[in-house]
């Protein structure tokens, strides 16, 4: 089902749409259509057993119209250039939404990294750095975890680079561990950030927290720390959901014991059982019984096949691309507030600028302070999205691109075409 949507191309069409708004010439904005840089690599890693086993990977750099590109590195079988291109597409929209002074990347392997152990995991990752290393760099493009890599992951990232510079550089990727320069809030940054998001359209819509039923599909970093901060702030989490299945209670669920479970078990959920608990599939999650669906696993995971079937009437986005553009227009037919990726879960890349500039700056900062911080970015570009709804009569994802393309636009008129 997923397979016949292009991220790509989705997000083309949403480019296209929000720029005809804006009343842009085409020259303003035909270069977001064109990633600056693709590179693809071979990686060949020696196995366990001896065998060399060869995988592919890629790091596309979208813009660094407004400075160095940044974005995170995936592993998973099935990722391709489109999506990392579609990726790094969004990393650059959601910078200027936010306005750090970052343009977009994204890198990938094509890997199951569950079928690696853990040496071999380390050599892929040393290997894929010293592969696209010509063109990272903390003053070019700094990689962060995405789907299936970790802080332990950009230590090696990060230890790789450094030993072939002869020196400690731990502004090369953000995500990192605190010991060797990592910032406190970052492990959080992204599912805190689509918390803030989540209980600022609420607020304008004036719903309370009382006749507020969530769910939220994925328990990862992203998903976890979502149900874990809303269900703290006193939200009703009615459903949850990770690779092994959905659990669904329309009285609520007890999130701190699902994520002991969950911790207990592996990262997962499989066989998690308690009173009034009913076992779901992922899709019947999609189309629950909610008021808030908090989608926070891979892209394209609401379709339009699916879309008429999704009960909830707000939708925030804490994975990159769950929403179609089919699914998209069904969604805004009936009414469905949708807030978008590129705003929703940019808490991430919020607190890896923090991060990056605690590194090229030597000092660090208190949790307390990048947490703040963080509210506050996010609060303040809310805010301007919504501005940007009510003047022109636009929707949420239309408005927060038009907020990203004018930054962008503005960004390329001033520095012109190198000849």
């Amino acid at each position: 089902m997923v397979d016949k949507y292009n991220p790509y191309e989705n997000m083309l069409q949403v480019l296209e749409l929000a720029a005809q708004k804006l009343g842009l010439k085409r020259n303003d904005y035909e270069s977001l259509k064109y990633p600056e840089r693709e590179l693809k690599v071979a990686i060949p890693v020696k196995m366990d057993n001896g065998d060399l086993r060869f995988f592919e990977g890629y790091r596309v750099q979208h813009s660094s119209d407004r400075g160095p590109c940044k974005g995170g590195i995936r592993y998973h079988e099935e990722v391709d250039i489109d999506e990392v291109k579609a990726l790094a597409a969004w990393m650059t929209f959601k910078c200027a939404v936010v306005n750090l002074p970052y343009g977009g990347a994204k890198g990938a392997v094509k890997v199951d990294p569950t079928k690696l152990s853990k040496g071999e995991l380390e050599r892929l990752t040393r290997r894929f750095t010293t592969s696209i290393l010509p063109i990272i760099g903390p003053e070019k493009d700094i990689p962060a975890p995405d789907v299936n890599t970790n802080a332990e992951i950009m230590g090696w990232i990060m230890d790789t680079y450094s030993m072939l510079h002869g020196y400690a550089i731990p502004g090369v990727v953000t995500g990192k561990s605190i010991e060797i320069g990592g910032s406190l809030g970052r492990a959080e940054a992204t599912g805190r950030g689509v918390s803030i998001v989540t209980g600022e359209i609420l607020k304008h819509l004036n719903i309370s927290k009382e006749n507020t039923r969530i769910a939220v599909q994925g328990m990862g970093n992203v998903g976890g720390v979502t149900a874990k901060l809303l269900y703290e702030l006193g939200y009703r989490i009615v459903g949850v959901s990770d690779i092994s299945g959905a659990y669904y209670n329309p009285a609520g669920l007890d999130i701190p014991a699902i994520q002991a479970y969950h911790a207990a078990s592996g990262n997962s959920l499989e066989g998690y059982t308690a009173v009034g608990v009913k076992k779901i599939s992922n899709e019947e999650l999609l189309t629950c019984d909610c008021d808030v669906l908090i989608p926070c696993a891979l892209q394209n995971q609401i379709t339009g096949e699916l879309a008429d079937s999704v009960k909830a009437k707000i939708i925030v986005e804490g994975a990159n691309g769950p929403t179609t553009v089919e699914a998209d227009e069904i969604l805004n037919e009936k009414g469905v507030t949708i807030l978008p990726d590129i705003l929703a879960n940019a808490g991430g890349v919020v607190v890896s600028y923090l991060e990056w500039v605690q590194n090229i700056q030597e000092l660090t900062w208190e949790e307390d302070q990048i947490n703040e911080t963080l509210k506050k970015v996010m609060i303040r570009s809310f805010g301007q999205v919504l501005d940007i709804v009510k003047e022109h009569h636009a929707s949420f994802r239309v408005a927060a691109y038009m907020l990203a393309i004018s930054k962008l636009a503005k960004a390329r008129n001033i520095r012109g075409v190198f000849p």
